[in-house]
């Protein structure tokens, strides 16, 4: 008996997903805009362990982000405003996605747009520039936490913007999207449902909680652009709750949880709540190698609580 238990716990967990149609080989992946544009992290881990490398979101041109200084630590957590700095979509397929390509990566690109046409046309150049031969890409993330230019303020705010935003991006590529909402609204639940009717694959959630923090020498706001976004241990209970909702809501709409993954634990208490995978974000600014490790951590503690693959612990606090 004792030795048909060891070789019990000593059995591979099965550590795959399916968030819609993309199948990812495992239920950590990182999260748009820790990782870098490229195989950045690939000196603290085999890319080709994780789920998917979530790239840092690209829009159709060249941005410079925000002014400095873009992030600021505080206590559990930490408060950014890099402002979407990137190279733009045409230079990232020809620069960066080779060099995931060649790791071996799944890739989840991640867009933005500061109007429905900017949207569209970052999808288009994606779609473009891939054709029809082999890639790495198995979903595009829109990140609806975008301000629109056209005086409407946040997109992920709105339901309607955000449902064209949606539609404007499925109707040009054939990849499934993901729609990754605010948790800065009281409509985010119905917002996720309007999305799903729109074309969306799936639903990030969370993005970051609107916040500031003031420097004690100036009284100034320790961010150059003034306000930024929080993130990390500190929003991981607005993270559980989030998906918690949408998961009771809507019981058949896949859903990436993200906010506060830092260890094993936190992303099981995540897919608990119904997440089907997860993203390792804040935690890899301390420690390159965090997404790697949480990813151990994870099969660990499953293994340690009797389940074999992630699917046994989806949804349990539904059950």
């Amino acid at each position: 008996m004792g030795a048909e238990r060891r070789r019990e716990s000593a059995s591979p967990i099965d550590m795959s997903v399916n968030v819609g149609r993309a199948r990812l080989r495992h239920a950590v992946m990182t999260a748009s805009g820790t990782a870098g544009h490229a195989d950045e992290l690939a000196a603290y881990g085999a890319l080709d362990t994780l789920g998917a490398v979530v790239v840092k979101s690209l829009s159709i041109m060249p941005w410079a982000g925000n002014p400095a200084p873009r992030v600021h630590p505080v206590a559990q957590g930490m408060l950014n405003a890099v402002g979407l700095q990137g190279p733009g979509m045409d230079a990232w397929l020809r620069d960066d996605l080779p060099r995931l390509a060649a790791r071996g990566a799944d890739v989840v690109v991640s867009v933005w747009g500061r109007s429905l046409d900017e949207y569209r046309d970052v999808a288009r150049a994606l779609a473009n520039g891939l054709g029809d031969g082999p890639h790495p890409i198995v979903a595009v993330e829109v990140n609806l936490s975008c301000p629109n230019m056209n005086g409407h303020g946040i997109f992920a705010h709105d339901a309607d913007l955000s449902a064209a935003v949606i539609a404007s991006v499925v109707g040009e590529v054939s990849l499934p999207v993901w729609a990754k909402l605010s948790p800065n609204t009281d409509r985010m639940v119905a917002i996720a449902g309007r999305v799903r009717d729109a074309g969306a694959d799936a639903v990030t959630l969370i993005n970051t909680v609107l916040a500031m923090a003031l420097d004690p020498e100036t009284g100034r706001p320790a961010l150059g652009n003034g306000g930024g976004g929080l993130s990390g241990r500190a929003i991981h209970p607005v993270a559980v709750r989030a998906v918690h909702d949408v998961r009771a809501a809507y019981p058949d709409l896949p859903i990436v949880g993200v906010g506060g993954v830092a260890d094993g634990w936190s992303a099981a208490e995540l897919i608990m709540a119904g997440a089907d995978a997860v993203q390792v974000g804040t935690a890899t600014f301390a420690d390159p190698a965090a997404p790697f490790q949480v990813a151990r951590d994870l099969e660990a503690w499953l293994r340690t609580h009797g389940y074999r693959s992630i699917g046994s612990l989806r949804g349990l606090a539904h059950r």
